[in-house]
Order: structure tokens, then C-alpha cells, then sequence
């Protein structure tokens, strides 16, 4: 079986890297999987560059500058919009045309377009969709934070809040909603998505409500896995780490105010617990003093490498994710494979990894910050008390759910299932 995957990258951002790993999966399981992207990092042979990359660079370009145009020139959201109004001719590609089955998985930045998307399904291919963030189902965002206008059968994008000035009954996120919904009308796509979550919030969408979704968890290396005897098991009390990582920190999508807020709390509730605890940070910071308020001792490491991540794992105790919107948090599941006990809100994808007081701290969600923290707070201090009776479970939980095989095999039987409709 020749399988097409699409995606902008092979290494860069949270979704190519998971897709890079579903095709080495899909090839172990026999597949003849590979890569089509816009930029090629990897020296792998599967993976096929779109264009040069001046020739994809006009793509990109003409998409900003619709989006620049269409948000009252507004830098700060240039890079929060996505249209899909241009793209590259994917469909002439050989491979692409030779493919069995055809799955996009980061399509934005100019990779391919909407239309683009028609000519695809016109090569009478199963067109399979994997769904990293809420974009599907949205007119131009890929969180919808607080807004619900896309949600309902009647609900329609517009208004929109990241436009500003610009913001109107039919502005651009109403265009491209509108769009969306001729192509889901006209082609049948069937979608992926990453969590329960997603899936279920996709299914409460005006775009996506009658859509054909299944749910397959993003893939991980499982091989990295070191299952440790449980006498094996580092209990430190001198000090514990806690680990809290992204591609941005900052970004708003990650709520870092809360983790600050948390660590104030254990250094005013509990002193004693806080004098061993050290906070441990990675990614990029757009503000450098985002985390300035952190109230117990805090190590910042600034952008790592994939070679590093996994030590940084093993010498913590907990990862965080403050998150209210993740669709499936990598940190979490990087988190539990290299001993960490994860501890995050309910809000998203996260009940999908942590299954509460077995494998982790999921803190109920509350729409009051300082609640949510102090939830967090208490989450820490049962990971790091509870860390040793939990590893062994929270490690085989990753084996179970997330290892490449198991993931592959969900996506094979998915495209057996439409082969032979």
C-alpha cells in the first residue's frame, strides 16, 4: 500500500514530528509510506521535497500577505491565522498521484490550499485528514480559546476576535469558513483526530457535525522506554524537579501564568516542600520576564535539542502542562515514558494520557486561574509524593496507548476500511 502523507516539515513543529514517526511505523508495518513537504531537514530517502524552496516560498508569501491585508496589518496575529488561500500543485506530484491513500496532515503556511485540496480528491484517492489543533473546524484559528461561534449546527464564523479593527459579519474568517464548508460539502474527507477531545468538539461544530472522525492518538517512540524495577526508582528528597516545556513557553495557548501562579502558592502554603523543589523550563520566550514571577527556585534552559529532551526527563520528578486547549499534549506523554508523573488540567486532550491518581494529576478545570493553580499545586506535590508506586503503571500506560506499532496498525485498518468501500 502506497500511502502519501503531507505535511509543511519533517522535523519542524509538533506535527511533523509525530507524522514523521506514523510513516517510519507505517513502513515497519510494511507500508510503502513517505513524506511530501515544503522543507526537508532529514537526510531520510522517504521523504520528498514539495519544490525548492524559492518555489514554495510564493505560496507562503501570497497566503501572509492575504492574512496581513485581511487583519488590518496587524504583526501580532500574523502567525496565529491560517487561510489555506495558496498552496503548491501537490497533485501533480508522481507520488502523490501513484499513493493508494492520500493523508494531509499540516496542510497551512502554503503548503497546499483549499482548491488545491479539491484536486487531490479528484485523483479518486481515500483522502484521510489528521486533525493536530481545532483549525478543521474554525474559520482561520487553530484555537478558539473562549469563542463559541463556530460551535452548533447553525453556528458560523465571523466577528472574529484575533481580527480586531478588522472584525466584521463577513470578514476573513467568515470567508474562509464558508470556504470550508463548500469543500466538506463537495469532497468527502475523513478525519483523524489526535484526542477524544478534538474529536468530540469537532463533532459540536457547524463545519464538521456530520463529519466521518475517528480518533487515533499521535505515535511515540516507545523503544526509548526504560522500564525501571521499583526499587530501581530514584527517591530524592533532597529535591525534586519539575519540568514544564515548549516549542514557546509563552505562548497563550500554554497558560504559564498559571504554572507562576502555582508556584507561588507552594512557596506560601507549603515552604518546607518548596525549599527542595526546583522548576525546570524549556523553549523559546517571546517575553523574556513571562516568567519572572516563579516563586520557587527555577532553571531555565532556553531551546533544546531532541537529543537532550529525554535527560532532562529523567533527572525530574513531575511535568506540567497548564494548557486549557491542547489537543494532546507531547510533553505529557514524553513526560510518563522517561519517569515523570504528568499533572495538567481536564481541559482538552489530556484525559486521553492521564488517567487521574493512576498515571498522573488531572485537576479539574475552573474558569478561575487561581483555582486552576492551586489544583496545580496540589497535583506537584502528589506527583512527587506518589511518583515511585506509579512509574511502572504510568510507563506501560505509554507502551499501550501511544507505541508507533499500535498507532500504525489503527491507521492500516483505517485504510483497508476505505479501500474497500
Amino acid at each position: 500500500m502506497k500511502i502519501a502523507l503531507i505535511c509543511k516539515s519533517d522535523s519542524t513543529g509538533g506535527a511533523a514530528v509525530v507524522t514523521f514517526r506514523l510513516m517510519n511505523a507505517l513502513r515497519a508495518n510494511g507500508m510503502d509510506a513517505r513524506m511530501i513537504v515544503t522543507e526537508k531537514k532529514s537526510g531520510s530517502p522517504h521523504v520528498i521535497e514539495a519544490a525548492s524552496q524559492n518555489k514554495s516560498l510564493v505560496p507562503f508569501l501570497a497566503e501572509r500577505l492575504r492574512i496581513f491585508a485581511g487583519n488590518g496589518f496587524n504583526r501580532k496575529t500574523l502567525f496565529r491565522i491560517d487561510t489555506a488561500s495558496d498552496g503548491l500543485p501537490l497533485h501533480r506530484i508522481p507520488f502523490v498521484r501513484e499513493a493508494d491513500v492520500i493523508c494531509l496532515n499540516w496542510v497551512n503556511q502554503g503548503v497546499v490550499s483549499l482548491k488545491g485540496i479539491r484536486k487531490l480528491a479528484a485523483l479518486g484517492k481515500p483522502l484521510v485528514w489528521t486533525m493536530h489543533d481545532m483549525w478543521n473546524m474554525t474559520g482561520i484559528c487553530h484555537h478558539a480559546g473562549y469563542c463559541q461561534k463556530f460551535l452548533g449546527p447553525r453556528g458560523e464564523c465571523g466577528d472574529c476576535p484575533l481580527l480586531e479593527h478588522k472584525a466584521s459579519k463577513n470578514d476573513l474568517s467568515h470567508k474562509v469558513w464558508q470556504h470550508k464548508r463548500n469543500l466538506y460539502d463537495s469532497v468527502n474527507i475523513n478525519f483523524v483526530a489526535v484526542s477524544t477531545w478534538l474529536a468530540d468538539t469537532a463533532r459540536k461544530s457547524s463545519l464538521m457535525h456530520d463529519s466521518d472522525i475517528s480518533v487515533i492518538p499521535n505515535a511515540f517512540d516507545t523503544t526509548t522506554i526504560s522500564l525501571p524495577t521499583k526499587t530501581a526508582v530514584s527517591d530524592n528528597r533532597d529535591s525534586a524537579r519539575i519540568i514544564f516545556g515548549a516549542a514557546r513557553i509563552d505562548d497563550p495557548v500554554k497558560n504559564h501564568h498559571t504554572l507562576v501562579e502555582a508556584t507561588k502558592i507552594l512557596a506560601d502554603k507549603y515552604p518546607q516542600e518548596a525549599k527542595r523543589l526546583e522548576l525546570v523550563t524549556f523553549g523559546s520566550l517571546k517575553d523574556p520576564d513571562a516568567l519572572k514571577g516563579v516563586a520557587i527556585r527555577h532553571t531555565h534552559l532556553g531551546r533544546i535539542s531532541p537529543e537532550e529532551i529525554r535527560d532532562i526527563y529523567e533527572s525530574g520528578s513531575v511535568v506540567v502542562s497548564t494548557s486549557e486547549w491542547e489537543t494532546l499534549p507531547g510533553t505529557l506523554i514524553e513526560g510518563q515514558a522517561w519517569g515523570c508523573v504528568p499533572v495538567a488540567l481536564d481541559h482538552g486532550g489530556q484525559p486521553d494520557i492521564i488517567d487521574h491518581l493512576s498515571t498522573g494529576y488531572l485537576a479539574p478545570w475552573s474558569d478561575n486561574r487561581k483555582e486552576n493553580a492551586l489544583r496545580i499545586a496540589e497535583g506537584i506535590l502528589w506527583g512527587i509524593n506518589n511518583r515511585n508506586s506509579v512509574i511502572q503503571i504510568m510507563q506501560h500506560s505509554v507502551i499501550e496507548k501511544f507505541a508507533e506499532n499500535t498507532v500504525a496498525e489503527k491507521y492500516i485498518r483505517l485504510f483497508r476500511k476505505l479501500l474497500n468501500q
